[in-house]
């Protein structure tokens, strides 16, 4: 009997014995691991997004939205299309349509970097993809219409632009429990019809665009070759982190920063 426990006793403390190393080892093999996703380091999130300096804050935003789009004393409401929002401040606008959602990591480029920007959202375009959106929604990014079947509203009757407009909305709010108050009309392009039944559908401004981005830069619709304080930009393309990156470096280099369209309209 007294030989039994003994082996025991010996065996036992052979199992104690061979638990250290292997708790010394597992500690070193996690210091060893590491995730695939960079690091991003707290306070220099734009340096992993390829900045070499934080954006600047923008000003305050103005205390009026759309007063300088009010209509003159006496004369009949209008409905504002804007391209560039006339104002002092250092600000250009940033807005993305559907084709944001082909980019499952741009969620996390807003976040980090604190960037307000407005997605333009298409029912029949977005299929299955609204869960990204309300992603991007969730981390700071304004939800607005383009449409339920991205048709080209020129042209079309009342009742046609109507629908398109008025059932984004709706499925807009039964998505995400809103109805936006900004609209672009696919392709840019829009008739007297198209803003009669955009106020209609409630909402207070059709926003175009100046700049729109490419893979050699920025091309402008009208006016001089360069970002002005106000400028609307269109940034759209495949890459479009790499794309919004260069994109943010232009604007700093002009002094610039990004202020959220929905302050200003």
């Amino acid at each position: 009997m007294a030989a039994v426990l003994a082996a025991a006793a010996l065996l036992l403390a052979g199992c104690a014995q061979s638990v250290d190393p292997i708790e010394r080892l597992g500690k070193k093999a996690a210091e060893r691991v590491r995730p695939n996703a960079p690091v991003t380091v707290p306070g220099q999130a734009y340096r992993h997004w390829g900045l070499t300096a934080p954006l600047a804050r923008p000003p305050l935003p103005p205390a009026r939205p759309l007063a300088e789009f009010s209509a003159p004393p006496g004369a009949p409401p209008r409905l504002p299309v804007v391209d560039h929002v006339p104002t002092h401040d250092k600000v250009v606008f940033l807005t993305y349509d559907d084709g944001a959602g082909q980019d499952a990591r741009f969620a996390d480029m807003v976040r980090e970097l604190r960037l307000p920007v407005s997605m333009f959202l298409t029912d029949r375009v977005l299929g299955p993809g609204y869960g990204h959106f309300a992603r991007l929604r969730s981390v700071g990014a304004g939800i607005q219409n383009q449409t339920l079947e991205h048709r080209a509203l020129t042209g079309l009757p009342y009742a046609g632009q109507r629908a398109e407009i008025c059932g984004q909305q709706d499925k807009l709010r039964s998505r995400f429990g809103i109805r936006p108050h900004l609209f672009r009309p696919p392709y840019g392009t829009y008739d007297t019809t198209t803003l009669r039944a955009a106020a209609d559908c409630g909402i207070r401004a059709v926003v175009l665009w100046r700049a729109t981005t490419t893979p050699s830069g920025l091309t402008y619709r009208q006016g001089e070759h360069t970002l002005r304080p106000g400028d609307i930009i269109h940034v759209r393309g495949p890459r479009l982190r790499s794309r919004t990156s260069r994109l943010l470096r232009r604007v700093e280099e002009r002094g610039l920063t990004v202020g959220r369209l929905e302050d200003y309209l």
